[in-house]
Formats: C-alpha cells, structure tokens, sequence
C-alpha cells in the first residue's frame, strides 16, 4: 500500500506563488511500481480536473489551464512530489490532490481520475484577487 500526503496549501494574492509538496510513503514494493504521479483539484461546485502528471522518466503533462504557470516535478531520493505554482489566478481556488499510479505511464491518461489508485486527502489553495 501507499500513503500519499499533501501539504503546502495556502492562501496568496492574484500573481503570487506557492509549491505544494506530496510525500509518498508505504511498503518498498509498491513504491517501485509508481511510474506515474499527477496533480488534480477540485473548486467547490465543480468537478474534480487533473492539471498535470509526470512519469518517472520526467515526461511532465498539463492541462490547458495551467500549461506555461505550473511546473511539476519529483524528488526521487526524497519521495517527493512537487507542484510549482506561479501567476497564480483567483480560479486556482481549489483544493488540490496528488495522485499515483502503480504498473503504468502517465502519458495520456494524466488528467484522467479513474487511472490513479493511490490518493493524497488534499491542501487547500486560496487565490485571492
């Protein structure tokens, strides 16, 4: 099993940076077997959107929304997944998720929920303008 936990949440003006972070942690094994890791949010109302993914070889995926102001990244050594968030809009409001997936590439299916089988329980983010 995995444990994912997300911290880093906050709250920023219209224009500010944050990073979110994501731990990972569990058995050796099913730590191996992650090739894909993503980001999803969720604003209140709305449904759940994947806004970026990076497989372990550093391929890295975004959404429409977010490509050219977030950057996601992942520290292997540390477990760590990362998401580097600037020019920050009031429509970033969400809380925000990490994903991982066992036994298969992001590719594709990044922004896409039914791929992942291990979730973080989120972080708020707040955008204030």
């Amino acid at each position: 099993q995995v444990q994912l936990v997300e911290s880093g949440g906050g709250s920023v003006q219209a224009g500010g940076s944050l990073r979110l972070s994501c731990t990972v942690s569990g058995d050796i094994y099913s730590i191996y077997s992650i090739l894909c890791m993503g980001w999803f949010r969720q604003a209140p109302g709305k449904e759940r959107e994947g806004v970026a993914g990076i497989d372990t070889d550093g391929s890295a995926y975004y959404s429409d929304s977010v490509k050219g102001r977030f950057t996601i990244s992942q520290d292997n050594a540390k477990n760590t997944l990362y998401l580097q968030m600037n020019i920050m809009k009031p429509e970033d409001t969400a809380m925000y998720y990490c994903a991982a997936r066992s036994g298969g590439y992001c590719r594709v299916f990044f922004a896409r929920e039914y791929y992942y089988s291990y979730w973080g329980q989120g972080t708020q983010v707040t955008v204030s303008s």
